[in-house]
């Protein structure tokens, strides 16, 4: 989400008031940029852990959980991630490897690699938005989604949140006709995302379920995905988590995907 967040969009607001008090303007650009970096880059670079709590439609339970590095190029630019999977026995050792591009004309690259059959596999771009790791979560979730790929135009504010609607401007890389995300006026964290189909069915939820202020930063602690036809949902919790270690490039090279950085893994 980041995962500093879920995977989830990424907005924000920024809010031109006259002597009245009343909203007078809103830039939309301003507050989509000022939202992602406060969702997606916060501090230069951070580590954290997490765990995933996923449960189907029947109620059955599964646990994935995995330390998250990640590290800016520029803040609202290019970022690399690393996800190292310790939990369970079937996932250990799993490595998860992004180079995030935010120019529309270059996809992201994505990474998976799988341990038992010592294999590296690229996650091509019209996956993105499938599971990641058997979860609720989509691939895209977790690297998080430029926003460069929507464009954005505000529907209500209420006195504590500024709702937004949002559409891909390639109709064809994802499965949603639109999605409306409220924005958190306080911290500029998108708290809840609602993904509808063409038949304006609200198919697919994504909310921050708690926010901390960790080192000075509002920070979603607990997030969560629920796939609202089947029931089945997927609970994020994170913890340990720090900015600005001032992790090095080679912490998020091919390199570790088979050697992982063990001194940023404690």
């Amino acid at each position: 989400m980041a995962i500093q967040g879920v995977g989830f969009a990424i907005l924000s607001v920024f809010t031109f008031l006259s002597a009245s008090g009343v909203a007078q303007e809103v830039d939309v650009d301003g507050l989509i940029l000022a939202s992602e970096k406060a969702a997606y880059y916060a501090g230069d670079d951070s580590r954290s852990d997490a765990r995933m709590i996923i449960v189907d439609g029947q109620g059955r339970k599964q646990m994935r959980q995995f330390t998250i590095l990640r590290k800016d190029v520029e803040d609202n630019g290019d970022q690399k991630m690393m996800v190292f999977f310790s939990r369970p026995a079937d996932v250990r050792d799993t490595v998860f490897r992004v180079e995030k591009h935010v120019e529309l004309d270059q996809d992201d690259d994505r990474w998976l690699y799988l341990p038992a059959l010592d294999l590296v596999k690229r996650i091509s771009a019209g996956d993105k938005r499938t599971s990641f790791v058997g979860s609720h979560f989509f691939y895209e979730d977790v690297s998080g989604r430029a926003v460069s790929e929507d464009t954005f135009s505000l529907q209500k504010e209420t006195e504590t949140r500024y709702i937004l609607k949002a559409e891909a401007k390639d109709t064809h890389s994802v499965e949603f006709a639109y999605y409306v995300v409220e924005i958190d006026k306080q911290n500029n964290l998108p708290v809840l995302i609602n993904f509808y189909d063409k038949n304006h069915t609200n198919y697919r939820r994504v909310e921050a379920v708690s926010v901390d202020t960790i080192e000075g930063y509002p920070t979603v602690t607990r997030s969560k995905v629920t796939d609202l036809t089947s029931g089945g949902y997927t609970l994020m919790e994170f913890r340990n988590m720090t900015y600005n270690l001032g992790l090095n490039e080679g912490v998020f090279s091919e390199r570790s995907l088979r050697t992982p950085p063990v001194q940023w893994l404690k």
